[in-house]
């Protein structure tokens, strides 16, 4: 189905949209079709947030290609004004939670290893190896309980030689941390877990970000490419999922675009912004 036949409907008031994969290349690039797209929305009188796994270090690309919206980092754990720097609100996991997650995790995935975003920083243990932020945190700590002091981010988890998928360690933890934590991936290739409070993903957020608004999930559209954006993909009446995105998308979006590379989501957005208000 061409993406001109599945937007219909009216022009909608709130725009949900994943980062890295759906409007952000993974070489970091922003097409400048994707900037003016994103722009008239604006314009139009559009609410624009970009809800991203990311934390608040990683948003300085973003301030440098926009100069309007709101940021929903860490998968749903904080509203940040990006353009001011600026912590909004924050829907943190408690040290309680964290702790529990840990133990249980290492009872079911041996090899399993941990980092965590809190205060702003990272930090791992000895043998968790990062993908990211290489030399953020040097040292490390022999076990990541001797860094959980606070309230965080998010805690994340990887399996050490990548001995499960990401979608493999999602199915395990996802039984084992029911009730106690959200768990959740964004990278099919690795092998890494995002995991935030319990009650807490994007697409949580997103809806109660636009019923401050007093829109529902019809006034709503929303875009991604991975696990970690199927909760708003869900919520939202009309959403689109990226064509080179996981092959589970389609049990969540409503509908699907061409691939980022191929400017997907603008070619979505350029035909809502010529529907009727």
């Amino acid at each position: 189905m061409s993406v001109l036949k599945t937007v219909t409907g009216k022009r909608p008031k709130l725009i949900g949209t994943d980062l890295d994969g759906t409007i952000v290349a993974h070489y970091g690039f922003i097409s400048e079709r994707t900037k003016i797209a994103f722009a008239a929305a604006h314009a139009a009188g559009i609410h624009i947030y970009f809800v991203t796994g990311r934390p608040i270090r990683w948003m300085a690309e973003i301030k440098e290609n926009f100069n309007f919206g709101l940021g929903i980092c860490g998968n749903g754990a904080m509203l940040y004004d990006f353009i001011n720097q600026q912590i909004l609100e924050e829907w943190l996991f408690s040290v309680e939670a964290q702790l529990e997650t840990a133990k249980r995790l290492r009872k079911v995935i041996p090899s399993v290893t941990f980092a965590v975003e809190v205060n702003q920083q990272f930090h791992r243990e000895k043998a968790y190896v990062p993908r990211w932020d290489i030399g953020a945190d040097n040292v490390g700590v022999e076990k990541i309980e001797e860094a959980i002091t606070a309230p965080a981010l998010k805690l994340l988890a990887r399996c050490i030689n990548g001995e499960l998928s990401s979608d493999e360690m999602l199915a395990i933890a996802t039984k084992e941390l029911d009730g106690i934590a959200f768990v959740t991936h964004s990278n099919s290739t690795d092998s890494l877990l995002e995991i935030s409070a319990h009650g807490v993903s994007k697409g949580a957020t997103l809806a109660k970000i636009a019923d401050r608004h007093g829109l529902t999930a019809d006034d709503c559209v929303t875009f991604g490419d991975n696990p970690n954006d199927f909760s708003m993909l869900s919520w939202a009446s009309r959403s689109w999922a990226m064509a080179d995105g996981h092959p589970d998308l389609m049990k969540y979006a409503k509908y699907q675009t061409d691939a980022h590379q191929e400017d997907g989501v603008a070619k979505v957005i350029e035909r809502l912004l010529e529907l009727p208000e």
